[in-house]
């Protein structure tokens, strides 16, 4: 199992449904592990019998909420801990120094910094990497309106200190008024439909998805048009 970990303050449980929907049509098992402080995926992911931690399954994705770690999830399912999770990946979202060290995210296969440029987002979500005693490789995942050089700069300049070593690879992701559009009615109707994003959104998507499968592009580009054609 490749565990992927996203990292930081900034709203991000859409954006790794989408990447799990995705996973899921390239036929990957796909287990998400909301543990962060909010907890969202309780609140826009269906649940039956929603209880203070649970597994729910979402449109070939399962969702783990309320667990605070991989051995916590081992045990609700009744596995021992020397036995694999049955799953290809492990999305796992986090935005607390706690879990950042109860998910031992410096040994996840890749993990991406996700983050606005408000204060808020860029200094919260740092401080979840406050407590590393490791140094943690970390690819970015930018939202912003321009894309400054200097909002990078800036993110740059406050993560002096912190035991990050930042990947080149960059992703940037617009924040269009028409993908949070997208976003909303998507949580409303509680399905995973992609046909409207912007392209940039589309491709960053994409890129994610070329960056942790080395699946070939052509193959993800064909399973992003059958969701498309879902609705």
């Amino acid at each position: 199992m490749q565990t992927i970990g996203f990292i930081g303050a900034y709203d991000k449980t859409d954006l790794i449904l989408y990447l799990a929907k995705i996973l899921t049509t390239l036929n990957y098992k796909v287990l998400i592990v909301d543990t962060t402080v909010t907890q969202k995926a309780r609140y826009i992911v269906p649940a039956i019998n929603p209880t203070k931690k649970y597994i729910t399954e979402f449109e070939r994705i399962d969702v783990a909420v309320g667990f605070d770690s991989f051995l916590d999830i081992k045990n609700y399912i009744g596995i021992n801990d020397v036995v694999a999770l049955e799953y290809d990946f492990a999305l796992v979202d986090i935005d607390n120094a706690e879990n950042v060290e109860r998910f031992n995210v410096v040994q996840n296969s890749k993990n991406f910094f996700v983050t606005g440029f408000d204060v808020y987002s860029l200094k919260r979500g740092l401080e979840a990497l406050s407590e590393l005693k490791d140094t943690i490789k970390l690819i970015k995942i930018l939202f912003s309106e321009k894309m400054l050089k200097e909002e990078d700069e800036y993110l740059n300049y406050l993560a002096l200190g912190y035991k990050i070593e930042w990947e080149e690879l960059k992703l940037c992701f617009p924040l269009e008024l028409g993908d949070k559009s997208v976003i909303i009615e998507n949580q409303i109707i509680s399905r995973i439909k992609l046909r409207n994003l912007s392209e940039q959104y589309k491709e960053g998507l994409i890129y994610i998805i070329e960056n942790i499968t080395n699946q070939n592009i052509a193959n993800i580009r064909k399973a992003f048009k059958t969701i498309e054609k879902e609705g």
